[in-house]
C-alpha cells in the first residue's frame, strides 16, 4: 500500500536558511521537491558535482586507478596471445630459431605449410605432424634449387615465429609472475585506498543533494527569504512538526493536490516487500494509484511456480535462496535476493507437488507413492487428469488468467473512480459488469444456483446495465452518435484484446509441460545408461547425466519462469489494471 503523505511549504528567513537544511537533513523525513532537470543542468557546480561522483563511482566500480587496471590487463592479454601462439608452434615440436636462420643464411629455404590429410602429398615436404585432421611439413629447399611452388594446392603457409613450445611456456611462467605482482599492487592500493574512496562518495552525495535543494529553493524579496516546498510521510509528520515549532519555522501543511508530483513511500507486509523490485522494474505507482505490488506478488510467485511444475527443482531453490539468505554461498547477481528466491522456491514445491511433478518424475502416476498423498493433486480435478478433451493443467491456466483478468479490471474501475469520479468511469464499469457479471451469472447458471428463467433475467439486466455504460455514457456530454461509435471501437478492442490476453495464460501450462517432459527425458537416458545390470561405471554415467540435465533443465526453467510471468504481469495485467508506473520514489533529504 501507499504510505500517505503530507505537502509543507518553508519560508524561511536567509540568514537561518542552513542552518534550517541542516536540521532538515539530520531529522530525514522530507523529500524535498526539486525543479525541473532542465534547470538543473545548467548549473556548472552541480555538473562537477556529479561528474566527481561518477569518477568515484568508477573507481569503486573497478577497485583501482585505470593505469594499475591497465597494467594488469595488459600482462593478461599476453598471457592470453603467448598461450594462443603456443598452441600453434606447438605441432612443430622442439626448434631453434637461430639454427634455422643459419641454415637461411647457408642458402638453404625452410618453409612451413599445413593442409588436410587428405590433400597431403609426399613430394610436397617433410611431413613433421598430423593433429586434428590437418598434416604439417616443412619444404627444404637447397642453395640454387627452385621451391616447388604450392600456390595453388590446399598448402597453407605457417608463420612459427622465434620460439618453440617450450621457450614459450617458460615466457608464461614468466608473465603469470608479473600478473601476480600487478594484482598484489591492486590489493595493495584496494587496503590502503578503498576505504577513502567510499567515504569521499559518501560525501559527494550529500554535497549533490545540498546543492540540488539550494537550486530549488525560490528566493523572495530581493533574496531575504527561502521558500523551499517537500512532502513527509504522515508517520513522521509529528517529528518534523516538533523540530518546525523549535526552529521557529513558517510552514504550510497541506494534502497533496492531484497535479502535485507526489512521491510514493510503499508501505507492505514482510511477504509482499519482497516482490517490490518487481513493480519497480516497470515503474513505481503513483501517489493517486493502487499499489500493484500486493497483487502482482502473490500471483506472480503463483506463475513462477506453474512454470517451474517440479517439487525437486522447488526445493533447491528453497535451498540456494536460504544459502544466499544466511550467506553461505556468495553469487554476486543474486546479491540480497535470498528472501524472494526463498518464496518462490516453497511455491514452486507446493504448486509442484501438486502438479505431480518430482524431478521429471509423474510421482501421480508412481505406484511406489501413497495414494492418500495423490488426493490434494490438480490431475484429480478432472477424469484422467483431463477436463472434456483439455488437459486439466491447461483449464487451470485459463482459468487463472480469467480471474486475473477480472481482477485487474476491477482495480482499473475503482482506481480511475476514485480519481475521476463515478460519471468519467462509466464505460469502465459497463465492461466490468458486462465481463466479470456474466462469468458469475454463468458459474450461478452451471451449479444450478439461478435457474433458466432468472438466468435469463440477471443477463438481460446486466447487458442493459452495460449498454447504458458503454455507449450511451462512456463520455458525458458528448454527441449521443459519437459515444454510440466510440462504445463500438471500444468493443472492437476490447473483445480482440481480451481473447489474446486469456490466451497468453496458456504459456504458464506450456512452459511446465516442457520442463517436466525434458526433465523425464534426461532420468530416461540416465536410465538407459545404467542398464539391466549396473556396475560402478554405468552408476557414475548415470549420475553425471542425471545431476547435469537437471541443472541444466532447472536453470533454463527458472529463465522462463521468470521472465513470462513478469510479461503477464506487465502487460496483460498492468494493461487491464490501467497501471501507469511513471511515480516517484519517496527519497528523504537525509545524510
Amino acid at each position: 500500500m501507499i504510505t500517505q503523505m503530507k505537502k509543507y511549504t518553508f519560508l524561511v528567513f536567509h540568514r537561518d536558511y542552513e542552518a534550517f537544511l541542516t536540521q532538515l537533513r539530520e531529522l530525514g523525513v522530507v523529500d524535498i521537491t526539486q525543479k525541473a532537470a532542465g534547470l538543473l543542468e545548467d548549473n556548472e557546480e552541480l555538473q562537477a558535482a556529479l561528474q566527481h561522483e561518477d569518477e568515484l563511482r568508477h573507481l569503486l566500480a573497478q577497485g583501482a586507478p585505470d593505469q594499475l587496471i591497465q597494467e594488469r590487463d595488459a600482462v593478461a592479454q599476453r598471457i592470453a596471445d603467448t598461450k594462443q601462439t603456443m598452441q600453434q608452434v606447438a605441432v612443430w615440436g622442439a626448434f631453434d630459431a637461430q639454427r634455422i636462420q643459419q641454415l637461411k643464411d647457408a642458402g638453404y629455404s625452410l618453409c612451413f605449410y599445413s593442409c588436410g590429410d587428405s590433400a597431403y602429398q609426399e613430394e610436397w615436404g617433410i611431413k613433421v605432424a598430423q593433429e586434428g585432421g590437418r598434416t604439417y611439413f616443412v619444404q627444404v629447399t637447397g642453395a640454387g634449387e627452385e621451391a616447388q611452388d604450392l600456390t595453388e594446392t590446399a598448402a597453407t603457409p605457417v608463420e612459427i615465429g622465434e620460439k618453440d613450445a617450450t621457450h614459450l611456456a617458460t615466457e608464461i611462467e614468466h608473465l603469470n609472475g608479473l600478473l601476480v605482482a600487478a594484482n598484489a599492487r591492486i590489493e595493495a592500493w584496494q587496503k590502503a585506498n578503498i576505504d577513502e574512496v567510499r567515504k569521499q562518495l559518501t560525501e559527494a552525495r550529500q554535497h549533490i543533494d545540498w546543492t540540488r535543494v539550494n537550486l530549488s529553493t525560490d528566493r523572495l524579496a530581493d533574496g531575504a527569504l527561502c521558500l523551499v516546498e517537500g512532502f513527509c510521510p504522515i508517520d513522521k509528520e509529528q517529528e518534523l512538526n516538533n523540530m518546525l515549532a523549535q526552529a521557529q519555522v513558517y510552514y504550510e501543511e497541506t494534502d497533496p493536490a492531484q497535479e502535485d508530483n507526489t512521491p510514493i513511500k510503499l508501505h507492505n507486509n514482510w511477504f509482499v516487500k519482497l516482490f517490490e523490485p518487481l513493480t519497480g522494474m516497470y515503474g513505481w505507482p503513483n501517489y493517486n494509484e493502487f499499489d500493484p505490488t500486493p497483487i502482482l506478488g502473490p500471483f506472480f510467485l503463483l506463475f513462477f511456480a506453474l512454470c517451474i511444475g517440479d517439487a525437486g527443482y522447488g526445493l533447491m531453490l528453497t535451498l540456494i535462496g536460504y544459502l544466499i539468505l544466511k550467506g553461505k554461498m556468495k553469487i554476486e547477481m543474486f546479491d540480497g535476493m535470498g528472501g524472494i528466491i526463498m518464496a518462490l522456491g516453497v511455491g514452486s514445491a507446493i504448486v509442484g507437488y501438486l502438479m505431480g511433478g518430482f524431478f521429471g518424475l509423474d510421482i501421480y502416476r508412481a505406484t511406489w507413492f501413497p495414494e492418500w498423498a495423490k488426493v490434494p493433486m490438480f490431475n484429480n480435478l478432472g477424469v484422467n487428469g483431463k477436463i472434456g478433451e483439455y488437459d486439466v493443467m491447461m483449464v487451470l491456466a485459463i482459468v487463472i488468467g480469467v480471474v486475473h483478468l477480472c481482477l485487474a479490471m476491477t482495480i482499473k474501475a475503482i482506481s480511475y473512480t476514485k480519481r475521476d469520479g463515478f460519471r468519467k468511469t462509466a464505460s469502465t464499469w459497463g465492461w466490468l459488469l458486462l465481463i466479470v457479471g456474466g462469468i458469475i451469472t454463468a458459474i450461478l447458471a452451471a451449479t444450478s444456483i439461478l435457474n433458466a428463467e432468472m438466468t435469463k433475467y440477471v443477463l438481460i439486466g446486466i447487458g442493459g446495465i452495460a449498454f447504458l455504460g458503454i455507449f450511451t455514457f462512456n463520455t458525458p456530454g458528448r454527441n449521443p452518435l459519437i459515444n454510440i461509435g466510440a462504445g463500438l471501437w471500444d468493443t472492437y478492442g476490447m473483445t480482440t484484446g481480451l481473447l489474446g490476453d486469456v490466451l497468453s495464460y496458456i504459456r504458464l501450462y506450456a512452459l511446465g509441460l516442457a520442463g517436466g517432459m525434458l526433465g523425464a527425458a534426461f532420468n530416461q537416458l540416465g536410465t538407459q545408461v545404467l542398464g539391466e545390470n549396473p556396475n560402478v561405471g554405468t552408476w557414475i554415467g548415470f549420475i553425471l547425466i542425471v545431476t547435469f540435465g537437471h541443472v541444466l533443465n532447472l536453470l533454463m526453467a527458472c529463465l522462463g519462469a521468470f521472465v513470462h510471468p513478469l510479461r503477464l504481469s506487465f502487460v496483460e495485467y498492468f494493461k487491464n489494471a490501467g497501471y501507469e508506473g511513471t511515480g516517484k520514489i519517496y527519497q528523504p533529504f537525509k545524510k
